[in-house]
């Protein structure tokens, strides 16, 4: 396992054609029930940090899906085009930001989610960690002092 220095982070896809590097500390990260982080991680939740955009730096080629997610914003979500492993997605609503899936991160065990969300729309069996807030639906965004919706 690398040794990142503090503020940087590693990451990568599957079969490592797409490999990236964070220069920032995440400013949130999350477990995720919406319905289609439950697509996008074969049916439980998925965990994901939010980094400043403009700290992310991408090697190789990325495919992408946009879509309309739960909360109503469009979605592009970013994966390698080689194995099909989803790293990235952006919000076409707070584009200063940028998801990560923790589990492509070289030390996923950097991150600890602080909030699971969206318990709403997870299925009747789903687990959640009884340690971390469980939001119904989308909460504000990061950095904001809106109250969550």
């Amino acid at each position: 396992m690398p040794n990142d220095a503090p503020g940087e982070y590693t990451g990568r896809c599957l079969c490592g054609a797409v490999r990236y590097r964070i220069t920032a500390e995440p400013v949130a990260a999350r477990v995720c029930w919406c319905r289609a982080c439950q697509y996008r991680g074969a049916g439980s939740g998925t965990v994901n940090a939010i980094f400043p955009s403009d700290a992310l730096h991408v090697e190789g080629a990325l495919a992408e899906y946009s879509s309309a997610a739960d909360s109503g914003n469009l979605m592009r979500r970013r994966h390698c085009p080689a194995c099909g492993t989803p790293v990235f997605a952006n919000s076409a609503g707070l584009p200063q930001f940028t998801g990560v899936r923790v589990g492509t991160l070289d030390d996923p065990g950097r991150i600890k989610p602080e909030a699971t969300i969206w318990t709403s729309a997870a299925p009747s069996w789903a687990a959640f960690d009884t340690a971390l807030p469980c939001i119904p639906r989308q909460p504000a965004p990061p950095g904001s002092n809106a109250p969550s919706p």
